[in-house]
């Protein structure tokens, strides 16, 4: 039972490359999970305690992707990616390339393009959750890219968290991942600016999350994002709740409240204004949805 156990796909080895925290992380949730690591980094000290743990440092890149059928990297971004695998391309071949890399969707797609020409399994990635919490099942890792790859090493991904599959696009991942990192500095500005809003009469800020985030946000905003998203899908936004002129006179008043009380109000101006828009466009009966049309279409240069 012991034998069986020591070469299950679970227990396969896999090569690391790019030891900043992320990569730590990583590298330790595998190690955790009994897979043989061989790790390499450019400063080669952030591998120390990694090998003390019982990894194997690579010298170069070339010996670190040999060792392993399945690299997983964490750079900083895609020129990085060029540059570190670069001189190890002969080694890679026939082997798999995770890329867990931020950057953009054509950056995804010039990787899968580089990754074909040398023959070089490839699958973009995005990690969704914190160092501290790699390791986690309930932690979601995002791919995209080859299927054939991503069933291969799920095991093997499924060691740092919940891996999910986004498609045969490379560029889902990355897309997805730009997109929900843009929805959180969206939703923590609209939070500080609420906060900074109150807070201009003396309400602490401990006070205001209270009834910010731990009702408003989950009971009306979230339930209503998820009930409307249908009828996005549909284009369909009846107004009998409430059109877009309304809503305008509600950021009207946001705007105005925010220049009274002294607090920065370019943040509601730009609401106000999408708003105008949405409405010029013709949405003017529809409901604050409708918004999604205007943030689909690209604002069309003045000539």
């Amino acid at each position: 039972m012991t034998t069986q156990q020591a070469t299950s796909p679970q227990e396969s080895p896999v090569t690391v490359v790019g030891l900043g925290p992320m990569g730590i992380a990583l590298a330790e949730a595998l190690q955790k999970k009994g897979h043989p690591i061989t790790v390499w980094n450019r400063t080669a000290s952030r591998a120390d305690e990694l090998v003390a743990k019982g990894a194997t440092r690579a010298e170069t890149v070339a010996e670190a992707v040999s060792a392993s059928p399945v690299t997983i990297m964490c750079l900083k971004d895609y020129e990085t990616m060029y540059d570190v695998f670069g001189p190890a391309t002969e080694e890679l071949r026939g082997r798999a390339l995770v890329n867990l890399n931020s950057g953009t969707p054509k950056e995804a797609h010039a990787a899968v393009a580089w990754a074909g020409e040398h023959g070089v399994g490839y699958l973009d990635g995005a990690i969704m959750v914190p160092p501290y919490l790699i390791g986690n099942p309930e932690s979601v890792f995002l791919f995209s890219g080859s299927e054939e790859i991503f069933n291969e090493h799920r095991a093997t991904l499924s060691a740092m968290g919940d891996p999910r599959f986004l498609g045969a696009d490379a560029s889902l991942a990355v897309l997805y991942n730009t997109a929900l990192l843009g929805q959180m500095y969206a939703t923590m500005n609209g939070f500080l600016h609420a906060t900074a809003l109150v807070a201009s009469a003396g309400v602490p800020a401990e006070t205001f999350a209270d009834l910010s985030v731990n009702w408003f946000l989950p009971t009306v905003v979230t339930s209503t994002l998820v009930a409307q998203a249908p009828a996005m899908d549909k284009a369909d936004y009846p107004g009998e709740y409430g059109t877009m002129e309304m809503n305008l006179n509600a950021l009207e008043h946001i705007t105005r409240t925010c220049q009274e009380q002294g607090v920065h109000a370019q943040q509601p101006e730009l609401m106000l204004n999408i708003a105008k828009e949405a409405i010029a466009r013709g949405y003017g009966d529809k409901n604050y949805f409708a918004v999604f049309e205007v943030f689909k279409k690209a604002v069309q240069a003045a000539s």
